[in-house]
């Protein structure tokens, strides 16, 4: 049987290190690396049956490289790596498209089991469409967000949790959770300068 494929994306050199020992114990074919961008390329265009990623990184948040990934590859499981400070992230992530997270510092076991947990549970899963297909209501929070600021603020520091009263599928919430202003637009058409800039603030409320 082939070995199962797996990338670790992580800022800190001992956090995959020592990812890769435990993972390649167990006979998986274990790949790493400490950049987030580096870690999107690979994963959207190398075979990888999953890939587990830190949830807050210097070069690209977590959340970013969900749905970076999901877009080209909306099957492949990702798996958070998180520690206490970002637990409410990573349980946001997992609302938005990730499988699953793991709380450091784990077991072996632990690890073993949340991989392989992630990985069937990824294969039975109806994945979403990952074009915008709601665009009325991604034209109602483009609004709303530039009149209201506490809205604004609301989506950046709670996520999912604001907006699922919307009828907006994980990408579209993923889209405008990281500021996705490019991907939007090829969407939506081009959005008002007003309506652009709260996006473009987003991350300073977020502190990712």
């Amino acid at each position: 049987m082939d070995k199962k494929r797996v990338l670790i994306i992580d800022d800190e050199q001992i956090v995959l290190d020592s990812v890769d020992k435990i993972l390649t114990s167990y006979d998986y074919d274990v790949s790493t690396t400490l950049t987030a961008g580096i870690g999107v390329r690979r994963a959207t265009n190398e075979p990888f049956h999953i890939v587990l990623t830190d949830i807050r990184m210097p070069d690209m948040d977590g959340l970013t490289v969900l749905r970076d990934i999901k877009r080209v590859k909306p099957t492949l499981p990702v798996l958070i790596i998180t520690g206490y400070a970002t637990v409410d992230s990573a349980i946001q992530s997992m609302k938005l498209g990730a499988v699953n997270y793991i709380e450091k510092p784990f077991t072996p076991e632990e690890l073993v089991r949340a991989v392989v947990a992630a990985m069937d549970s990824s294969s039975s899963v109806l994945q979403e469409e990952q074009t915008i297909i709601h665009v009325k209501e991604m034209l109602e929070i483009l609004k709303k967000g530039a009149k209201d600021p506490k809205f604004a603020r609301k989506v950046f520091e709670q996520g999912e949790d604001v907006l699922k009263k919307y009828n907006l599928t994980s990408a579209e919430k993923l889209g405008i959770i990281t500021g996705d202003i490019d991907w939007i637009e090829d969407q939506v058409g081009t959005i008002e300068p007003g309506r652009k800039q709260w996006l473009i603030k987003g991350k300073q409320f977020s502190g990712k």
